[in-house]
């Protein structure tokens, strides 16, 4: 029976539970040793990374693939956007939005706008790639593809003083808008579209808490955008701090302004037109780098106007007065 072996080495001390030890014959010392430090998932062959990277040919220590989007779990942000929809897709196609490439699903449906889609994307040399549906699930995200999905390409900020750069080559006062918290892809297009049409000299936009130039924007703008530059500043109050020392006045727009800015003084001076968000406003820091406040008188109900509309009228104001 178990324990009750005569052979030797097996018998137990009296009074103890079990046999006595002699050592690990240093099992606990190597076991505190450590293995080192983990590699990286994309070097361990169970891992699904590691295998990802090794299908994808992307090498050793990358998990992307060649697509440019956000994979599951990935904290890299995506190189490219996607217009998702067939009249999203058109709209933007109509516009002359950036694009590289036509995603169209396998054996859809073909309507007029789909036509109209593929028609575009000929004359314009751009590629045209069947996608399987899961694929375009994937891109598109919360958006209806309907089948068709448009690749555009993150767009190319100018620096702030290339705006400036710009003004001064021009033979009109400089001209800037800048927008302070305005976070609405659209707003943003409807301003570069409106500074096209009254002859500013480009767009600044702070990098955090405002909208960037998406292709919602580029629609809006209504092909202003391929011809007035969007600049984007680190600081705002920074960059306008800049601006007023290479002699341009900057002129904020709010409902608490001193004046109307039809009645503006500095109108043929050289000018930058500041707009805040239609809730918050202009930020303390960049009011404080205003040279004048000014208003838009409006009655009724309305409290405030829409960002773009109230940089519109101001534009159209300026344009006045720099044509009396």
């Amino acid at each position: 029976m178990a324990g009750n072996s005569q052979r030797q080495g097996s018998r137990r001390n009296p009074g103890t539970k079990k046999g006595a030890t002699t050592g690990t014959g240093g099992k606990g010392r190597r076991s505190l040793e450590g293995k080192g430090p983990t590699p990286k998932a994309e070097e361990r062959p169970g891992h699904v990374a590691y295998r990802r990277a090794k299908k994808t040919g992307s090498g050793k220590g990358s998990s992307r693939g060649g697509s440019g989007s956000r994979r599951p779990g990935s904290k890299s942000k995506p190189t490219t956007e996607v217009v998702a929809g067939r009249n999203p897709v058109v709209e933007a196609m109509r516009e002359r939005v950036p694009a590289t490439a036509l995603l169209v699903a396998e054996r859809i449906d073909s309507d007029d706008r789909v036509k109209e889609a593929l028609k575009l994307a000929a004359e314009r040399g751009l590629p045209v790639l069947e996608s399987p549906r899961a694929e375009l699930d994937r891109l598109a995200g919360d958006a209806r593809h309907q089948g068709l999905a448009l690749q555009v390409p993150p767009y190319e900020y100018a620096h702030p003083n290339a705006l400036l750069d710009r003004a001064l080559e021009s033979d009109a006062p400089a001209l800037i808008i800048a927008l302070d918290g305005v976070t609405d892809p659209r707003n943003l297009g409807a301003v570069v579209r409106s500074a096209g049409a009254f002859g500013a000299h480009g767009v600044l936009v702070p990098e955090r808490r405002s909208a960037g130039m998406t292709a919602s924007a580029w629609r809006t703008s209504a092909g202003a955008a391929a011809r007035v530059p969007v600049a984007r500043a680190t600081n705002l109050a920074r960059a306008l701090a800049a601006y007023r020392k290479a002699g341009l006045f900057v002129v904020g727009l709010d409902g608490d302004g001193e004046g109307d800015v039809g009645a503006l003084d500095l109108a043929s001076e050289p000018l930058v037109l500041v707009t805040g968000s239609e809730g918050k406003g202009l930020s303390r820091v960049v009011r404080e780098q205003c040279d004048v406040v000014a208003r838009i008188p409006i009655g009724g109900d309305v409290e405030s106007l829409n960002a773009s509309v109230a940089t519109g009228i101001a534009l159209y104001a300026v344009a006045q007065a720099r044509r009396a």
